[in-house]
């Protein structure tokens, strides 16, 4: 299988930075991915795996490891009975469609996740009420000791968080679904994409969520507009004006100045409410985010 050296990252990401991978591989089944796997083992490299960069930051240098983008056979959706059975790499439109024709309920919140289903496992991803841990029957995992499955409890579903470490590649997925008229699937997903679209900002290029909702009355994005928040930019990144608990790239962006916008909305939010927000989005690379106390 080929490796790719010092690939640019930002090619991947939705928000469009990033420097390169020291390495990057594209597995199409098991094998070449358990292949990865024992390259990066021998090469001493750190793992991390990129679905649709929706949920991503990754550091201006680079990611000085190896990075997997699933492809082929880990991509694929399909439907068995009332299970949809996916790849880990398999983008959630697509699984959706699938279950959608198949007259499958149950997975219409993910229209408004625009990641890939082992992306989903791995933060217990959620939206609209809905989340991976009420769907999910098992997931294989790959490591360098090879493949497991594990049903939602031993992966450790909580809010916005599995217990998947390192190098542990989420390579299959099993949802459990339930029979749903097709017109009733179809408008409760024209229901959630339209409040998404009135709600956040779509069109621009953002990473999704920065912020986890706090145990607080107001939720992160009405937190971080009642600090004046919205349309504060710094470089080439700025808070949406349209919801502050997203970062756009208004021109020219770094990665650098996302974190700088995080580092300033996390102060704030700890100023006025006490309140110490945490990252949703994932950080590759050598990214420190200040809390407001540093």
């Amino acid at each position: 299988m080929r490796i790719e050296e010092g690939t640019p990252l930002s090619r991947f990401t939705t928000l469009g930075t990033g420097g390169p991978a020291r390495a990057l591989a594209r597995p199409e089944n098991l094998d070449e991915l358990e292949q990865s796997l024992v390259f990066a083992r021998q090469h001493e490299l750190p793992v991390a795996t990129i679905g649709l960069g929706s949920n991503l930051l990754v550091a201006d240098e680079g990611f000085d490891g190896l990075v997997l983008k699933l492809c082929g056979d880990l991509a694929r959706a399909e439907v068995r009975d009332d299970l949809l059975i996916v790849g880990g790499g398999a983008p959630n439109a697509v699984c959706l469609h699938r279950a959608r024709a198949a007259g499958l309920g149950g997975f219409e919140f993910a229209c408004a996740i625009p990641g890939t289903a082992g992306g989903g496992v791995r933060m217990n991803a959620g939206a609209y009420g809905g989340d991976w841990a009420r769907v999910l029957e098992r997931a294989l995992v790959v490591d360098e000791r090879g493949p497991a499955w594990r049903t939602g409890a031993e992966l450790g579903l909580t809010y916005r968080h599995s217990d998947l470490g390192q190098g542990e590649v989420v390579a299959r997925v099993e949802f459990r679904l339930v029979e749903r008229p097709v017109a009733e699937i179809k408008a409760i997903i024209g229901e959630l994409q339209a409040k998404r679209k009135a709600d956040q900002p779509t069109n621009k290029r953002t990473f999704g969520s920065v912020f986890k909702n706090p145990q607080h009355e107001l939720t992160a994005g009405r937190m971080l507009e009642a600090c004046g928040l919205k349309g504060h930019r710094i470089g080439g990144a700025q808070i949406s004006g349209r919801h502050a608990n997203f970062i756009e790239n208004a021109g020219g962006a770094r990665t650098a100045d996302a974190i700088a916008l995080m580092a300033e909305a996390a102060r704030r939010a700890a100023e006025r409410y006490g309140v110490e927000l945490e990252h949703e989005v994932e950080l590759l690379g050598s990214l420190p985010v200040p809390t407001p106390s540093e």
